[in-house]
């Protein structure tokens, strides 16, 4: 077998990568409901900052619960019987889809540079893998929309039974920061595929290229209602959403805090569906017999990606013993390469957090680490005299009873501890509330197998970190989420099962 990228295998060939726009005009700020573009209520609006220079970028509609309830009404109405959107075909559906997915991909460009500004995001991620994700997922997800299909039941009895699998109703969707624009897609991609209405709140900090795709849903030709979009905050739209008595379904990324507050409202209020992709503290386990090259490049990657703020982040890298001292040393130096700087420009490679409380936070935990004993290696403060930048920090001689072996820092903290046995470090690894994702890096099959039985994540990587695909159910154990985003896995939390039986005549088999 030919390893991936030798000339009898080449590895996949991204598309160029183009300079980012200059002077990028932000049109679409207002909140869009029924394919129109509408003031809030309230007539607040609030300010959106770029990251890495601190200046306002614009000013954003303010939804609240007014602006919820009106966005409500209108995914309620378009998915009432005999509507457009309920008597389309299903196969139309997933030509909307595929006609979304053009449009994101002639304005590639546009997008990605709003992912970078509002966002922080390198433009090369931005436009190279965040934008190929979305374009991705949507092609999935349109493929899927005419194989969505029930079965028939040979039950007791002279009867006909089959089952329908029928899309759940009004969804709301409340999205993070961190990935805005992949994000949007995972939660409207595949409820729309299955049917549904959807009324989606962006992060505050990031709503631009969600508001951006409002004029392409609509120039797709889907008809009005089917997506509305709710720019403004989580105690007021995002809670509006969660405790509406006409959502039937609500999913969410992003803390586990805001998640159980989400669970909550839907019990209290109609005991809506609720699907939940929360945090992560994920064990990165490093055996001695690893290809020590390989697992230094992931361990690095896996934590430093996207400045450290992915829910996945390998934040809890545990070495064998024999090779510590020299996967330290290595992760010090790989970490040490790192330009820092504006995230447009070619050459950057480690961009800002995304704000002053984010930042703050990250720095206080980065002194946690010190005054509990850990070994500062390299960075651990703040970087330049404008925008939200962290050093890239490793720390070594981490513990785990230390509060940066435990709690989400979500940012460019790498922590390194040590483990002697397999029994142990089994143990330590699954000592946390959370369980979102892992990785164990070992040349040996069986220590490979044991470990993705063990490890108590939803997801666990052999031999690599991040790999991700629109193919892929993705989601967590424990206190990292309930159910399960993209893959056909995905689709079935946008569906309700009907049992339908028919009495007839007689049977025949």
């Amino acid at each position: 077998m030919k390893k991936q990228g030798s000339d009898s295998n080449p590895a996949p060939v991204l598309p160029a990568l183009p300079k980012p726009l200059k002077d990028l005009k932000i049109k679409y700020t207002k909140i869009f409901i029924n394919n129109e573009w509408h003031d809030s209520v309230s007539g607040k609006k609030f300010e959106v900052f770029n990251p890495a220079n601190e200046e306002k970028i614009c000013e954003v509609e303010e939804g609240d619960k007014a602006d919820v309830d009106k966005a409500v009404k209108a995914a309620r109405k378009a998915f009432e019987l005999g509507s457009p959107w309920r008597t389309m075909d299903a196969s139309e559906r997933g030509r909307l889809l595929n006609k979304l997915a053009d449009l994101v991909e002639r304005d590639r460009l546009i997008l990605a540079t709003m992912e970078a500004i509002d966002g922080g995001k390198l433009f090369s991620t931005a436009y190279l893998m965040d934008l190929g994700a979305c374009i991705k997922t949507l092609r999935y997800c349109a493929g899927w929309a005419d194989k969505i299909h029930g079965r028939t039941v040979p039950m007791d009895g002279n009867f006909f039974t089959f089952t329908r699998h029928e899309p759940i109703g009004v969804c709301g969707q409340i999205i993070p920061w961190n990935f805005p624009l992949v994000m949007f897609i995972w939660k409207i991609a595949p409820a729309l595929c299955c049917g549904n209405t959807v009324v989606v709140k962006p992060a505050e900090q990031t709503p631009l290229t969600a508001l951006y795709m409002g004029s392409l849903i609509k120039e797709a030709g889907f008809p009005p209602g089917v997506v509305n979009i709710v720019p403004g905050f989580g105690p007021t739209a995002g809670a509006a959403i969660s405790h509406h008595m006409d959502v039937d379904k609500v999913a969410f990324t992003g803390s586990t805090e805001v998640g159980k507050l989400i669970k909550e409202a839907a019990g209290k209020s109609n005991l809506k569906r609720v699907t939940l992709e929360l945090g992560g503290k994920s064990p990165n386990i490093i055996f001695a017999d690893a290809d020590l090259d390989t697992a230094v490049e992931f361990a690095h990657i896996g934590l430093f990606y996207h400045q450290g703020q992915c829910c996945i982040a390998g934040s809890r890298i545990f070495v064998e013993e024999p090779i510590y001292d020299e996967f330290v040393r290595r992760s010090i130096e790989r970490a040490k390469k790192y330009t820092l700087g504006n995230p447009l420009l070619t050459g950057v490679q480690q961009g800002p957090q995304i704000d002053k409380e984010q930042f703050q936070k990250i720095l206080e935990l980065i002194e946690s680490g010190k005054k509990e004993g850990a070994k500062l290696e390299c960075g651990g403060g703040p970087w330049g005299d404008k925008g939200y930048f962290i050093q890239p920090t490793v720390f070594s001689n981490v513990t785990d009873d230390m509060r940066i072996a435990k709690e989400e820092i979500f940012g460019p903290v790498q922590q390194i501890m040590k483990f002697k046995t397999i029994d142990e470090v089994i143990k330590r690894a699954n000592n946390t509330t959370y369980g979102l994702a892992a990785a164990v890096f070992t040349k040996d099959i069986d220590k490979a197998l044991t470990f993705a039985a063990a490890l108590q994540a939803g997801t666990v990587w052999v031999n690599c970190y991040s790999a991700m695909s629109a193919q892929c159910p993705f989601g967590g154990f424990k206190m990292s989420g309930n159910g399960r985003e993209m893959g056909e896995y995905g689709l079935h939390e946008y569906t309700e099962v009907k049992t339908v039986t028919i009495k007839i005549p007689q049977k025949n088999s």
